[in-house]
């Protein structure tokens, strides 16, 4: 039996939508449905209910589904590993980012990662919802914050170090708040995502704790919105350093609380994660662009060292 049509068969029963698929692997919905019409008549089973809404398994697609899918894992890692015997890496990487954490720091990196490599290519897929890793077949993503309950494997790739700050003509205007509690009485910009709400978290160096709960014009999801709004003295946010790293060398923003740790998050820790499908077979394209991204997050952003090759 073509071991394709049974990996277009594993898709379709993890994602129970042709179209998805179809998406996928950049066909038409009609030839994937056809397709799994030919193996049902291969085998003589009906592997799914269909309707004008939904793809539903039948119990035999079930309990098919439940053999097939490991021997088609198993299949895919052989493969993968004989590939990698060559010690060259090769094929295309699947690789999610957040929006705007990917636009400035890793689209930045990738010229040079595909030097080192020219016989991978790079699928970047830019989104803040994360995806399921199996179903959409992505090789690696990075997240932000805390990590979904699930069947993902992930390791820190660095923390997130965070700043309240804001322009010199803002805190010229409005005054610098002296104490944290202090900002109650300024607008402050807020991001408005899971986890990430209008508590703010503080800790100064004797190790004393205070919460205090901002209130602003505007709340938004993109990171890079707040940042524009902030220069354009709206009022004070609470970003990583990894956004407003380079304004606040500049001068064009101010850490308004140098000596405190903050956080705008509503866990703790929060960091940048590498997350992977769980499987025992890391491949070679994977792992080669793991380490370097784990190579470019010691040095830190700019990442000026590693484009220069020292």
């Amino acid at each position: 039996m073509d071991t394709g049509l049974l990996e277009l068969y594993v898709d379709v029963m993890r994602q129970h939508n042709f179209s998805a698929v179809a998406r996928s692997r950049n066909l038409d919905p009609t030839s994937v449905s056809r397709a799994i019409a030919s193996l049902e008549r291969e085998l003589n089973l009906k592997l799914f209910h269909r309707s004008t809404r939904r793809l539903t398994p039948t119990e035999a697609g079930l309990v098919y589904f439940s053999r097939i899918e490991p021997l088609i894992e198993e299949l895919q890692r052989a493969r993968l590993q004989a590939s990698d015997v060559q010690d060259r890496p090769r094929g295309t990487l699947r690789v999610q980012v957040p929006v705007s954490f990917g636009q400035l720091n890793i689209v930045p990196l990738i010229p040079h990662f595909l030097r080192l490599h020219p016989e991978l290519e790079l699928e970047l897929i830019m989104g803040d919802r994360p995806l399921d890793l199996l179903e959409e077949r992505i090789d690696l993503a990075l997240r932000l914050g805390p990590l979904d309950e699930g069947s993902d494997s992930a390791e820190q790739l660095a923390k997130m170090d965070s700043r309240v700050c804001a322009t010199p003509q803002y805190l010229q205007q409005h005054g610098k708040p002296a104490r944290p509690g202090d900002l109650l009485h300024h607008p402050c910009l807020t991001l408005h995502m899971p986890g990430f709400g209008g508590n703010w978290h503080f800790q100064d160096q004797n190790g004393q704790t205070e919460t205090v709960q901002v209130k602003g014009p505007v709340r938004t999801s993109n990171a890079l919105a707040l940042k524009s709004l902030a220069l354009s003295h709206l009022g004070i946010i609470l970003q990583a350093r990894w956004i407003v790293g380079r304004e606040l060398a500049s001068g064009e923003l101010v850490d308004v609380f140098p000596e405190h740790q903050v956080s705008a998050a509503d866990f703790a820790d929060p960091a940048v994660w590498l997350v992977y499908p769980t499987r025992s077979y890391l491949p070679l394209k994977v792992q080669v662009l793991v380490n370097f991204l784990k190579r470019a997050f010691l040095q830190g952003p700019p990442w000026q060292s590693l484009l220069e090759g020292t």
